[in-house]
């Protein structure tokens, strides 16, 4: 199992691994939409996505964004999407995956990186502390959204 950034070669594999993502989050499947996505991720270079390859067959992605933060005056990463494949679970790759998010932490100059998941994410929610993440209970986490146009 190889741990390397996504490259555009990869496209079809991972669309179809972030569409996966997607309806584990009870979206709608799209991967035309995810594709076009992971595409201008790719080419406008705004976040990092790492894979988890295994000869030529993708298992798994990570993709965070670059964030600052004014009140620790510092760079960070926001780990935003984590996912390897069903038939791929239990085999340590998501902690690889993470682990690659760490080091890019440090080569990039940043002090930190969070993430958010679903308090019913029940892998996730015991993966993050395994992986050295700390449950940060002393913030509220608010949300603004566009409305939609009807």
């Amino acid at each position: 199992m190889k741990i390397r950034n996504a490259t555009i070669e990869d496209i079809d594999q991972l669309s179809s691994l972030f569409d996966s993502y997607s309806v584990f989050y009870r979206k709608p499947s799209d991967k035309k939409a995810a594709t076009e996505f992971l595409k201008e991720r790719l080419q406008q270079a705004d976040s990092e996505i790492f894979v988890a390859a295994d000869q030529n067959e993708l298992k798994g992605f990570v993709q965070l964004y670059p964030l600052f933060s004014s009140t620790k005056m510092c760079k960070m990463w926001l780990l935003n999407d984590l996912f390897v494949d069903q038939k791929s679970r239990g085999q340590g790759i998501s902690k690889k995956l993470i682990e690659q998010a760490k080091e890019l932490v440090k080569t990039s100059g940043a002090k930190t990186m969070f993430l958010e998941t679903e308090k019913t994410n029940k892998i996730g929610n015991q993966l993050y502390p395994v992986t050295g993440f700390k449950l940060n209970e002393e913030s509220n986490y608010y949300e603004w959204e566009l409305p939609e146009n009807k």
